[in-house]
């Protein structure tokens, strides 16, 4: 199970640094199966923090701030709300719902189409507030920020390192809420060498491919709200 939850982390972790995100999607259920629901979030939590924090070493320079922070403030802002909503609430019905309408971006957007107003400020705070309802009710929040930069033509370095600062900020905000637990000197060796590969693959991908993963992942990230959903 260890060996797995290694594995999981160090392909997190090279996920992390081709698209941008996807830590938590990869490494998560390895993780929270070794080490139980809130350990394993925790650590989850933790480890994604520092996933961002190895590529935009090399990548700050070309974060794209005024989309970064269109789409982090408002995501700030809503999760407490979103939390208090749906405390002690049904959420799979949220879940299942958002996971399809994530699954039907990602397949329009795959074929080519773009939306323009949702390439703006009021687009980039729906992103926002839909990226913090998702965290809260799935503990997925990367697919709609995803879809938002795959939306608005960013090119894949400037996707690569501006989701890297969002998720950093969500990250480090969200480890002051959910506790702080060390993982294991083996998962960061693990996460280190997953996100050094990845540092090395990424420029190495042609435009559209990064695209398509990025596309992929947040794919991934609708399937797992649905299955998570009706299971």
């Amino acid at each position: 199970m260890l060996l797995l939850a290694v594995a999981g982390v160090a392909a997190g972790g090279l996920a992390q640094a081709v698209t941008g995100l996807g830590f938590a999607l990869v490494a998560a259920p390895g993780l929270i199966a070794l080490l139980g629901p809130t350990r394993g979030v925790a650590v989850v939590v933790l480890l994604g923090t520092l996933a961002s924090v190895v590529p935009l070493l090399g990548q700050w320079r070309d974060v794209q701030v005024r989309d970064g922070m269109a789409l982090l403030v408002p995501t700030l802002l809503a999760t407490p709300v979103v939390g208090f909503l749906v405390a002690g609430a049904d959420t799979a019905v949220v879940a299942a719902a958002a996971g399809v309408g994530v699954l039907l971006g990602v397949a329009l957007l795959w074929r080519g189409l773009r939306w323009r107003r949702l390439h703006s400020l009021p687009g980039a705070i729906a992103a926002g507030i839909t990226s913090a309802t998702l965290n809260v009710v799935g503990g997925v929040g990367g697919p709609p920020v995803a879809l938002y930069a795959a939306n608005a033509g960013w090119s894949p370095l400037h996707t690569r390192a501006t989701l890297q600062a969002f998720f950093l900020v969500q990250g480090v905000v969200t480890v002051a809420v959910v506790g702080l637990v060390w993982p294991s000197l083996a998962m960061v060796l693990a996460l280190v060498a997953g996100a050094l590969v990845g540092i090395w693959l990424a420029p190495r991908l042609p435009a559209e491919t990064a695209r398509h993963a990025v596309l992929a992942v947040a794919a991934f990230g609708g399937l797992g709200l649905v299955v998570g959903a009706v299971v």
